[in-house]
């Protein structure tokens, strides 16, 4: 944990709840070997999201899209 913490300008604990968030919500897998912890990710439960995000884009794209021709054609 100490060196994946290394780089962000936050303490160790504040990592550890960041990767306890992230493992609750299954996306990070930690192995324990001795003292080290070993964290991955697991980017499979990523793919529900990512399939509903695909059912609302074009919805969003075209309310975007028509909302962007309005704001111009205003100026």
């Amino acid at each position: 944990m100490t060196d994946l913490a290394a780089p962000f300008e936050v303490s160790l604990a504040a990592a550890s709840k960041h990767i306890r968030v992230l493992e609750d919500a299954q996306l990070v897998l930690r192995q324990i070997r001795g003292r080290d912890h070993l964290v991955s990710l697991d980017a499979r439960p990523l793919a529900g999201a990512g399939e509903w995000i695909d059912t609302y884009r074009s919805f969003w794209e075209s309310r975007l899209d028509a909302l962007d021709a309005y704001l111009r054609s205003r100026r």
